[in-house]
């Protein structure tokens, strides 16, 4: 479904984008492409057996799956970042921070793979980004955000996009309807460090948040960061 003008949701089993099991509603996290002139840039590439799902979501919108370019990854976790090997092999170039990067070149448990009772396929990535760092793609500048906690790897992307400051936040932020925040089950899952995330991110002055799953908040999505963060300080500390 388009969110914006050029900006798409083609995947998450959430909100019945994608389907991969029954009963399962976690397993493929958001997908997300942005539309350039010069391509077609990708956020997160779900849990992998959804891909052609995905890909015939995007061709409903005349978005080609073979003009995708590259694909951020918010961090490594199989239902956001499965997929990865398979766009690897169509030539797309994929972009994490280190962590996430050794993450998803091991396979190991940091992927999470026992939650879904399936083995990750490992991939490399192409381009290791670090916190603060402006990256330039297909002509768009994007900020990146590290705010481990849910894992260690996690990582958010924004950008300017008609005027508005539009983040792609991947699990920092739990959906409403299922919490405050991110999966704890991770092997990496560090709840002192989540906090310090939380604080780091409820001081951004965003006009879209587009979120791991679930649905985009539209309005004042900095009140839903500092939720979060108040719930952690009263049941973590």
């Amino acid at each position: 479904m388009q969110l914006l003008k050029n900006i798409f949701q083609v995947g998450g089993d959430l909100n019945g984008i994608t389907f991969d099991l029954q009963g399962a509603l976690w397993n493929d996290g958001n997908s997300y492409i942005i539309k350039t002139d010069k391509g077609l840039i990708m956020v997160d590439c779900g849990c992998g057996d959804t891909l052609d799902q995905i890909f015939d979501n995007m061709l409903y919108w005349d978005l080609r799956p073979e003009d995708i370019r590259y694909c951020l990854l918010t961090h490594a976790h199989f239902d956001h970042a499965g997929g990865g090997h398979l766009l690897k092999q169509r030539g797309v170039k994929l972009i994490a921070c280190d962590e996430t990067a050794s993450a998803v070149a091991s396979g190991d448990e940091r992927c999470c793979g026992y939650l879904y009772h399936k083995t990750f396929t490992p991939f490399t990535v192409d381009q290791t980004v670090s916190d603060g760092q402006k990256i330039d793609i297909l002509g768009l500048e994007f900020t990146v955000m590290q705010l481990p906690g849910h894992s260690m790897g996690c990582t958010a992307f924004s950008l300017q996009w008609e005027g508005r400051h539009i983040v792609f936040s991947g699990d920092v932020i739990g959906t409403l309807l299922g919490g405050d925040f991110g999966w704890s089950g991770s092997i990496d899952f560090n709840k002192s460090i989540y906090i310090q995330s939380l604080r780091k991110f409820a001081k951004v002055d965003m006009d879209i948040m587009i979120p791991g799953h679930g649905l985009t908040y539209f309005h004042k999505p900095r009140i839903r960061v500092e939720e979060a963060l108040n719930s952690a300080l009263m049941q973590w500390r």
